[in-house]
């Protein structure tokens, strides 16, 4: 896991370049102890070699454009900074947790920059006090996060547990077709328990892209993309568009068909129900009910979630196969 804290002496460059020949650095170390918050500060400026007048110029527009963008920054630091300062102490928590990823070591830096201005012993100790508050919110929420990835784990390997071997390993092909249908139940079950949130999604997505990197997993990689299209199935059932008062809209009831069914059985579904096989619904009218259902699942989720993107690439999942399956029969 990424470490969101560091007092650890940093090295910035302030200029940067491709040649070794201009160089420019800030070393500072800073603490926070019982004297205050502390930075050591050290500068070393090294400049050799003869310039041309267009080097030169194109080097100052670079040393211009990083000033720029570092004083944009300190702003923000500022203003991130005088935020949490005004805030009461029930506000500070969200302010911390909504601004989480902000306190890196340039936070921290600006933050001992302005202790190290004050002109009272007062605002001094302002600032030490928010420093501190601000580390233990941000533990405790490091904390609270571990506990949330522990908790998603245990809950994906009792629902991979059916499919795993004695050696804590996934055969592929499956030995045993029942083990899919047990932890099919047990997904049910961890569903109604709501333990099938956030941290499990993004844990479960997680291992799926580890898998995909080691490239010596197939058992696991099928297993976990069975999880996910199992979430999908399960979330997506919930609700049914099929009826609309005594009419019965069958391409939308087609499209529930598919969904609650396993991927191994799409094709024959497909077949059996769209025109172009033996059935009485078109791929259009196929394609606009799977639109429909899309733009329903944007809505009723949130956005940018993985619970959204699960359950939107679980219905491409089904256009896409309907579209291929169109196209192997209409040559």
């Amino acid at each position: 896991m990424a470490t969101i804290l560091s007092t650890n002496p940093l090295a910035n460059r302030l200029i940067p370049s491709n040649s070794h020949r201009y160089s420019c650095y800030l070393h500072g170390t800073m603490r926070i102890g019982q004297t205050g918050i502390h930075i050591n500060k050290s500068y070393s400026i090294s400049l050799m070699g003869s310039w041309q007048f267009s080097k030169r110029r194109n080097f100052i527009c670079a040393v211009s454009k990083d000033a720029e963008e570092s004083f944009k920054k300190t702003v923000e630091v500022d203003r991130l900074i005088d935020t949490l300062r005004e805030a009461t102490d029930k506000e500070l928590p969200q302010l911390v947790v909504e601004n989480v990823l902000a306190f890196n070591e340039s936070f921290w830096i600006r933050l001992a920059a302005r202790a190290d201005t004050c002109k009272s012993d007062d605002d001094k100790k302002d600032y030490e006090e928010l420093a501190l508050t601000v580390m233990n919110i941000v533990d405790r929420l490091v904390h609270k996060t571990n506990e949330k990835i522990e908790a998603s784990t245990d809950v994906l390997k009792a629902i991979l547990k059916p499919v795993v071997d004695e050696v804590e390993e996934i055969s592929w092909p499956l030995r045993d077709p029942e083990a899919l249908n047990l932890m099919e139940k047990e997904i049910n079950l961890r569903e109604q328990e709501g333990q099938l949130d956030e941290g499990f999604l993004a844990e479960v997505n997680a291992q799926l892209r580890q898998a995909k990197k080691d490239g010596d997993k197939p058992g696991l990689e099928a297993m976990l993309q069975k999880v996910l299209q199992l979430y999908a199935s399960r979330l997506l059932s919930k609700r049914s568009y099929a009826k609309k008062g005594n009419e019965v809209l069958k391409a939308e009831q087609f499209l529930e068909t598919i969904i609650k069914a396993p991927e191994e059985e799409w094709n024959k579904l497909l077949l059996n129900g769209l025109t172009i096989g033996k059935g009485d619904i078109s791929p259009e009218e196929l394609y606009a009910v799977i639109k429909k259902r899309m733009e329903r699942t944007l809505i009723r989720t949130e956005g940018g979630s993985y619970q959204q993107r699960v359950l939107i690439e679980y219905l491409k999942g089904i256009e896409s196969r309907a579209g291929e399956i169109v196209r192997v029969l209409q040559g």
